[in-house]
């Protein structure tokens, strides 16, 4: 029985992406981003209790990919495509939106064959993908003075194809996994979440981006200040 808890809560996940996808066309994109933060947790949730439980599964690593390229692919693509439909008279132009689902499903197939990303990432994250667009509503909506400096076509076009490309590029990122909570081996991790937590008390859902953006750019770090040569 248990080793079907964690493919339960996978399923959570992909019924939360599902029902988000289905608030987006009725132009609830608020509740479309919280369907990501529920997914997001579910997907958390899967992992931990089965590595907790000790059970794991060919099929339940088939049904996460296939969950997140939903709600961490279809779904903040869809976000896009709505705020898209929003800005231009364009009937096809919103479509371009939904290369960023495309990219996610490449960026998954990739991570399953890929063997060096068992304890780190290469190419940004589908769900750190996904909480970025997702925070981009509740901006609009709780710290509307900011929407002006990215509600615009020239901002939103050129942002599908940077997170489409870094989806997918050799960009070693560093992941939150930890084997032991010894500050050794684990500085970048503790430096990120505490910069992480003082800007989202600070800046709210602003914040998101730039944690995203820091998230990055400490990866990047990471490899020159704190391996050992």
């Amino acid at each position: 029985m248990k080793r079907h808890i964690p493919n339960f809560l996978t399923s959570c996940n992909l019924f939360s992406g599902c029902v988000g996808i289905v608030f987006c066309f009725s132009d609830r994109l608020l509740w479309a981003c919280w369907a990501i933060v529920l997914a997001a947790l579910f997907d958390f949730l899967d992992g931990f209790v089965a590595r907790l439980l000790g059970v794991s599964s060919p099929i339940g690593k088939e049904l996460d990919s296939l969950a997140d390229c939903v709600t961490f692919g279809v779904l903040p693509a869809t976000i896009i495509f709505v705020l898209l439909k929003g800005l231009t008279p364009d009937p096809y132009l919103p479509f371009s939106a939904f290369l960023l689902a495309v990219f996610s499903a490449l960026r998954l197939a990739k991570f399953n064959i890929d063997t060096r990303q068992s304890d780190a990432f290469i190419g940004v994250p589908t769900p750190a993908n996904a909480l970025l667009i997702g925070s981009l509503p509740l901006i609009m909506t709780h710290q509307a003075e900011f929407a002006p400096y990215f509600l615009r076509l020239e901002v939103l076009l050129p942002f599908i194809v940077l997170m489409s490309y870094l989806l997918v590029a050799e960009l070693p990122l560093f992941a939150l996994k930890f084997k032991n909570y010894a500050w050794a081996g684990n500085q970048i991790r503790y430096i990120f979440l505490l910069l992480a937590l003082l800007l989202l008390l600070s800046l709210q859902y602003l914040a998101v981006p730039i944690v995203i953006a820091l998230y990055v750019v400490l990866s990047g770090l990471e490899k020159f200040v704190f391996q050992k040569p």
